[in-house]
């Protein structure tokens, strides 16, 4: 299909590098776009520049926020000593939604994934461990999704926190094998941090 304007075709490649989102269905939302008024367009801009500009990530977790640390991390009442290890911030999200958990989380940014080049050097790994070596820490929870890279994350991490102190937990297969944490139901996932067990290496 051809496009009259560069302009449009510039906005509807930017909109269809977004995943899940097709040139279909990006030229609809950019030809709804500009049927609105400017002023609607203009706040639509400014919203994503402030975002780029404000949104950062918790020095402690990685999780998303809007200050140094997230709201997580910062609040006393949460149990500080143990660290749920998550994928990414929609598992943050899902497992908040339970409103079983009261420890604090870790973010990895991801999961190793050869075939996709992620290696452990570009996860949050690192930081997770130096966290593990702080005395208060008695428990790392494995929330990772049941797949086989993810099972592989877990071993490695199990691995790199060998000569730590820290109890090793993973989740209950309540969740199941394949399925990805965030589209789990809010019950099931609850059940499994619940009845976590330790991890066997």
């Amino acid at each position: 299909m051809e496009i009259p304007s560069v302009y449009l075709e510039r906005a509807v490649g930017q909109f269809a590098s977004l995943p899940g989102i097709g040139r279909k269905t990006a030229m609809r939302l950019v030809l709804h776009l500009l049927r609105r008024e400017r002023t609607d367009i203009e706040t639509f801009s400014a919203i994503l520049h402030e975002l780029a500009e404000n949104v950062r990530y918790c020095v402690d977790c990685h999780n998303i926020t809007d200050e140094e640390r997230c709201g997580i991390c910062a609040n006393p009442s949460r149990d500080h000593t143990t660290i749920c290890v998550v994928e990414n911030v929609q598992d943050v999200m899902a497992i908040e939604a339970t409103q079983q958990y009261r420890g604090i989380y870790h973010v990895l940014g991801g999961i190793i994934s050869p075939m996709d080049g992620i290696g452990p050097q570009d996860l949050e790994i690192a930081s997770l461990v130096q966290r593990a070596r702080q005395p208060e820490v008695k428990e790392i929870i494995l929330a990772l999704s049941p797949t086989m890279e993810g099972d592989t994350t877990c071993f490695y991490i199990y691995r790199k926190l060998a000569d730590t102190a820290v109890a090793v937990t993973t989740l209950a297969r309540g969740v199941a094998q394949n399925d990805q944490l965030q589209y789990t139901d809010e019950i099931t996932l609850g059940r499994s941090i619940i009845d976590r067990r330790p991890f066997k290496g």
